[in-house]
């Protein structure tokens, strides 16, 4: 199991998939299964048009957008059809045992623990298993807590089990996304480190000089 933490734009995603493809190519895994947190449908998902499928594909979109840099038309085809290749919602894991295969959890940050600790407990004895996440874009409810946080917290320590952090010196995409991200790192610093000083500190006046 590796986690793969870092801001957007550094791979993440299309890393892990290129890595499941070439397993898959090699016959080190017999399948692979693609999974991501629904969150941004949240209980809009009924109000949406068509089957279910249909109301999902959208979240799951990058998924797909990586697997169609990788394969060709006709084999993505082939392998989905004979579900050599799934993809599905997080919550399509409960139940399930995932063995002899590679498995991407993307989006981790907005699994809860639970959801977390559920995917985890899915793996086979041959399974191989990314789980992607960025901490700095949680999309759950305010109150709800990031299961990724305390599942880094508690399982990096374990045999098997590693964690890779990227930054911005990783970004693949424009230029610009580079910058974007640190200029959001600073921001986020300068309010974590007024919260911690109690808020900004007010400059005295200067002292007003008197009259002779």
């Amino acid at each position: 199991i590796v986690f793969a933490i870092g801001p957007a734009g550094t791979g993440k995603t299309y890393t892990a998939v290129a890595l499941a493809v070439r397993a898959l190519k090699n016959r080190l895994v017999k399948k692979i299964i693609l999974t991501r947190p629904a969150v941004e449908a949240g209980e809009n998902l009924g109000f949406l048009p068509g089957d279910l499928k249909e109301k999902i594909d959208p979240y799951l979109r990058p998924l797909y957008d990586a697997l169609d840099d990788m394969l060709p038309v006709d084999k993505l085809n082939y392998f989905m059809q004979n579900r050599i290749i799934e993809i599905a919602p997080l919550a399509f894991m409960r139940g399930r045992t995932l063995d002899n295969a590679f498995i991407i959890l993307d989006e981790a940050q907005n699994s809860t623990s639970m959801q977390l600790k559920m995917f985890l407990t899915r793996l086979g004895p041959s399974a191989k298993c990314i789980i992607t996440g960025d901490l700095s874009q949680v999309d759950l409810p305010y109150s709800v807590k990031s299961g990724l946080r305390r599942g880094i917290e508690l399982l990096e320590h374990l045999e098997g089990i590693a964690t890779v952090y990227l930054t911005a010196e990783d970004v693949v995409r424009h230029r610009l996304v580079k910058e974007i991200i640190r200029a959001y790192e600073r921001d986020d610093e300068r309010r974590s480190a007024e919260r911690k000083g109690g808020g900004r500190k007010e400059v005295p006046a200067p002292a007003a000089e008197e009259e002779e």
